[in-house]
């Protein structure tokens, strides 16, 4: 008679502390991009700089954010994720201080600057956190959700703070909270993440990848120098200009070290992004949506709110709150996102994201006039915006992460993060170039013309992205072998979570 051995304990599921930590630095990271926003003002009066030196507090972050996203996926994934999560925590607290304590501009961009240093770490290797801790399928589209919503709720709460903590304790205590949150959240990641993982995912929350060793130096300073360039040039477009010297000047030093990337990608034997990856059908068209996405998202939560203020009159608070309603439906509509997924598929769903996004931004802009209020011109399509935005959110972080091996998890998490985030900054630089060479006087009208004319062509970007969904194919999964176990039983070996189906 046989004795049964022991029983070998299965895969702990991630608790929801993991989930929320995770969560709540995105919502930090987002909210600290429009919290600061809304203080420029302030701190332009405090520290005596003009208008040329203050907005470079805001793009000093955005340019070293979106630079050093994927040379942070990929670090986390050799160095270890967890590892590179707190130290990129570690390194927005201590560049947060030295902002708020800052005594000239000067000093408060460089720290602006370390800030997106720190953020960039930390947000890949929250990402490929998720991927480590949250297997392919339910359970993962649930946390995406969850960071979707977040997400969505960051740019309103950041406005919101920001203005309330400016008028009532002054600009520096935006920085100091980020202080306190960076702290926080690094005190209780030493403590649930390494709770939350099973044995399996422990391996690569602080050890570095057995299959990375080695350090492609050369990708690295090229890859990021030619990303920071073109970040540099995206964001001083709008204020510069399109043909401006020094726009196109970082427009092509960018793409120059971007090309020299590609060609080294290919001959080095430990590449930072291997072209294999790229090879990828599914996900070069995810990331390609990504951006497509934002580039339509986050100028209409600029777009809107500058309007509220400028043609409708609302004070800054109230043009935050204004954008509360939409972030309301992302907050309750997100979690549903993986049911949705389930029933319908996820091309799909993804479709159904876009269609919305495309149908309520050119809805916005229709409804938009130069005396009209909240309730009959902005409220009713922001709705159906809140319902596209998680959906949308959600399906492309499926779809750009599915593929990714438990090694190449961070790699995964950088590429989908830089995409949206340049995607971001692009969609910016556009809609706000169309809104202001659209507008020729300062009237009510002339400005409303302008905003119109941006969402028409973020609407335009939504309709492609709806046409490139469409075609998204996602890769059939590959059959598990069969191996016989110890005691002659067969075993399956499950593939890995980019192999399973995602209908």
């Amino acid at each position: 008679m046989r004795t049964p051995g022991p029983k070998t304990p299965g895969p702990r599921t991630p608790g929801r502390g993991a989930l929320a930590l995770l969560a709540a630095t995105q919502l930090l990271l987002i909210l600290d991009t429009a919290i600061v926003n809304v203080a420029l003002p302030s701190i332009g009066e405090d520290l005596g700089a003009g208008a040329a030196g203050i907005s470079w507090v805001a793009n000093a972050y955005l340019i070293t954010f979106g630079g050093l996203l994927l040379l942070g996926g990929r670090a986390a994934d050799l160095l270890g994720h967890r590892r590179v999560f707190l130290a990129g925590l570690g390194l927005l607290a201590v560049a947060s201080a030295v902002g708020a304590l800052a005594a000239d501009a000067g000093v408060l961009v460089a720290a602006r600057a370390a800030q997106g240093v720190g953020a960039a770490l930390a947000a890949a290797a929250a990402f490929a956190l998720l991927l480590v801790l949250f297997p392919d399928g339910p359970a993962r589209h649930k946390a995406l959700g969850a960071f979707a919503a977040m997400g969505g709720l960051g740019g309103v709460l950041g406005t919101v703070l920001g203005g309330v903590l400016t008028d009532l304790l002054g600009w520096r205590s935006t920085l100091w909270l980020n202080v306190l949150a960076a702290v926080l959240l690094g005190a209780l990641a030493l403590r649930v993440i390494e709770g939350a993982s099973s044995p399996q995912s422990a391996k690569s929350l602080d050890r570095p990848s057995t299959g990375g060793r080695g350090f492609d130096l050369a990708g690295a300073l090229t890859g990021t120098g030619g990303l920071g360039l073109v970040a540099y040039a995206l964001v001083g477009a709008a204020e510069n200009g399109w043909l401006s010297a020094p726009t196109l000047g970082a427009g092509a030093g960018g793409l120059a070290l971007l090309a020299a990337f590609a060609v080294v990608e290919t001959r080095t034997a430990r590449p930072l992004v291997p072209p294999a990856v790229l090879s990828r059908p599914a996900l070069r068209r995810a990331n390609i949506l990504s951006a497509l996405g934002q580039m339509t998202l986050f100028p209409m939560f600029f777009l809107v709110s500058v309007y509220l203020q400028s043609v409708l009159g609302y004070a800054p608070l109230g043009g935050g709150l204004g954008l509360l309603p939409l972030s309301l439906v992302v907050v309750a509509v997100a979690p549903q996102t993986g049911r949705l997924i389930f029933r319908l598929g996820l091309t799909r769903t993804m479709t159904l994201g876009f269609a919305l996004l495309c149908a309520g931004t050119l809805w916005l802009a229709l409804a938009l006039t130069p005396d009209g209020g909240f309730l009959t011109t902005v409220l009713a399509p922001s709705l159906l915006l809140g319902v596209a935005l998680p959906l949308v959110m959600v399906t492309t972080n499926v779809a750009a992460t599915a593929e990714a091996a438990p090694e190449e998890t961070g790699l995964a998490s950088g590429l989908v993060n830089t995409s949206q985030q340049f995607g971001s900054v692009l969609g910016l630089a556009v809609l706000v170039a169309v809104a202001t060479t659209s507008t020729e006087s300062a009237t009510a009208a002339a400005r409303t013309d302008g905003f119109r004319a941006a969402l028409l062509v973020g609407a335009v970007f939504a309709a492609v992205a709806t046409t490139i969904s469409v075609r998204l194919r996602m890769p059939t999964p590959t059959p598990a072998p069969t191996t016989p176990g110890p005691s002659g039983r067969t075993t399956v070996t499950t593939p890995h979570h980019g192999d399973h189906p995602t209908r």
